[in-house]
């Protein structure tokens, strides 16, 4: 069941309780229907962590665990997914949204040598910027709707699955 199989990978809820960045959010972390995890819960936290996977902004996880606690989903998971995007794959996933976000608008993409420097984001972000963007944009709608789809159906499936195991053994 997939309720199994996630609940390996998640942390405990008092050791998220006590992280500094979740402080802004107060005794709002102490609703319990953050912490379940059923089909709607876990569906809806796979939509939440792959949608703000895709946002680049530095404040991924805290914008994560907001839209987690307005939408009542589980917060660990929404969080966790949000960690897609590392360090490690983030320039691949970004330059892959670049390169959709240059494709739905019809323009070639621009052979660009990324560096962190203010005149790099003064002077090419004017022109990377809108087809970054967009592909972020698109990348974040696709994910959080195959992941929400996906989760709900999987759970479904292995729902489904366990009650026709009850059944032949019964037989």
């Amino acid at each position: 069941m997939p309720r199994k199989f996630i609940k390996k990978f998640m942390p405990n809820h008092d050791v998220i309780k006590r992280q500094k960045a979740l402080k802004v959010f107060g005794n709002v972390l102490y609703n319990p229907n953050l912490w379940c995890l059923n089909r709607r819960s876990a569906a809806g936290a796979f939509a939440v962590g792959l949608f703000m996977a895709f946002v680049p902004l530095p404040s991924q996880m805290i914008m994560s665990a907001g839209l987690a606690i307005a939408l009542g989903v589980n917060l660990p998971l929404s969080v966790a997914l949000v960690w897609i995007t590392n360090p490690i794959t983030m320039p691949f996933i970004f330059y892959i949204a670049y390169k959709l976000g240059a494709w739905l608008m019809n323009i070639p993409p621009q052979h660009f040598h990324f560096e962190l420097t203010w005149d790099f984001l003064i002077h090419q972000m004017g022109t990377i910027a809108p087809p970054f963007l967009l592909g972020c944009a698109v990348c974040s709608v696709i994910a959080s709707v195959i992941g929400y789809f996906g989760i709900r159906g999987l759970w479904r499936y292995s729902v489904v699955r366990s009650w026709q195991k009850r059944r032949t053994k019964v037989t």
